[in-house]
């Protein structure tokens, strides 16, 4: 045989071993292939389908993802027959990493902070963390101020590099929710991500915090919706988030309405001398449900920096608490002023109608509510008021009835 031929040989060989390999590696992803869509198209658990049954919703009306990183929880919301988003369920998140605060940049391990959104491009069944989806990190937001990072997920297994990580039955579950949504025709849905729940006491206590100027542009978009139950609508306009406006007059005037409250109770809680903290993280946390699970033997699987979770959430106090002035009732308080005085019978909460009856050496000196005490214990502690005379009958039986 001829070099020509035996080369013609070879390459016959080597020709079928390639197509030998090719059958094999085709073969091996038809069977991952096949096994994926097991776990990727599992039904939705019947309890959560009549939950959201009870809510007046679907498994196909939109759906949208509020997640807080100090509860360490993930809530669904879901659209009603109403047109507003209502609250379904909320899932416990087993481990999410870094600091309170938003992720600035690869590699730092922050879970992040803020608006995103998640197109069906973002749904990963083939995860080697179970399911997931991507959250959309970076976001115009973050694009905006230069953060860095990619590849967000809430995905299962209990580990975290900066996502949201579940059990794998609640990373199935939330897919599940997210896959019928977008099946149903939502074209993408949004991820609502926040340190805390955006409460005005838990702003209050964050003041000092150096991301509090962020975290009130998130309680703002986080008001908004809670007032107008409609998905934010987001954009960015000098490094901030901005939001539109609602369609329905009446929805936005619930939201400024709900704005101007929560702006009060806040200015509110920091004039009565409510304690300033910052929450600090050795790397990030776990909801107390997976804690308690794990502590009881429970298996989570691969869980990240176990040792890390014994200092989370360790609360310092910047400002210390203001102690509160006792409130004490007039009725007491004019007692310790002049225990023995004449109009110590009337000092009751029916002030105004117990000296209705007033003896008439009282009269000239009753002339408005907010003046009545002063002057009238001035008067007596100075010897100006005639002996009393019996309580009136009315004004001791007001007495008694307190």
């Amino acid at each position: 045989m001829d070099s020509s031929s035996q080369a013609a040989v070879a390459r016959g060989r080597l020709g079928r071993v390639a197509v030998g390999v090719l059958l094999i590696l085709v073969a091996g992803l038809a069977r991952e292939a096949a096994a994926q869509p097991a776990k990727a198209l599992a039904p939705i658990p019947g309890a959560t389908l009549a939950l959201m049954a009870a809510k007046g919703t679907t498994a196909a009306a939109p759906v949208l993802f509020r997640a807080y990183k100090k509860e360490a929880e993930i809530e669904v919301w879901k659209r009603a027959g109403s047109g507003r988003f209502v609250h379904v369920k909320t899932y416990p998140i087993c481990r999410w990493s870094g600091q309170l605060g938003p992720k600035r940049k690869t590699g730092d391990r922050q879970t992040p902070e803020g608006f995103y959104t998640v197109a069906k491009s973002q749904m990963n069944p083939n995860s080697a963390y179970y399911l997931s989806f991507d959250v959309g990190y970076p976001n115009a937001y973050d694009r905006a101020h230069g953060y860095t990072g990619s590849a967000v997920m809430v995905h299962g297994v209990c580990s975290s590099m900066g996502c949201f990580a579940m059990t794998d039955a609640v990373a199935g579950e939330l897919f599940a929710i997210a896959r019928d949504a977008l099946a149903g025709g939502q074209a993408a849905f949004q991820f609502q991500s926040f340190p805390f729940r955006m409460t005005a006491a838990n702003l209050a206590r964050h003041r000092t915090d150096p991301e509090y100027p962020f975290w009130r542009q998130l309680k703002e978009g986080s008001d908004r919706f809670e007032a107008s139950g409609e998905e934010l609508v987001t954009g960015v306009a000098a490094g901030r988030y901005v939001f539109a406006p609602s369609r329905d007059p009446q929805r936005e005037r619930e939201v400024a309405a709900r704005r101007a409250e929560e702006d009060a109770r806040i200015a509110g809680l920091v004039a009565d001398g409510v304690a300033a903290v910052r929450t600090t993280y050795s790397d990030g946390g776990q909801h107390p449900f997976w804690a308690a699970f794990s502590a009881r033997g429970g298996a989570v699987g691969m869980l990240s920096r176990p040792e890390a979770l014994a200092y989370a959430g360790q609360e310092v106090v910047v400002i210390p608490a203001r102690r509160a002035p006792v409130q004490v009732a007039e009725a007491v308080w004019s007692l310790w002023i002049a225990r023995n005085s004449h109009h110590a019978p009337w000092r009751a909460p029916t002030f105004v109608p117990a000296y209705d009856a007033a003896p008439a050496p009282f009269a000239p000196l009753l002339t408005r509510y907010a003046q009545t005490l002063p002057t009238v214990v001035a008067a007596t502690l100075a010897g100006q008021v005639p002996p009393a005379a019996p309580a009136p009958a009315r004004a001791v039986e007001v007495l008694a009835q307190r």
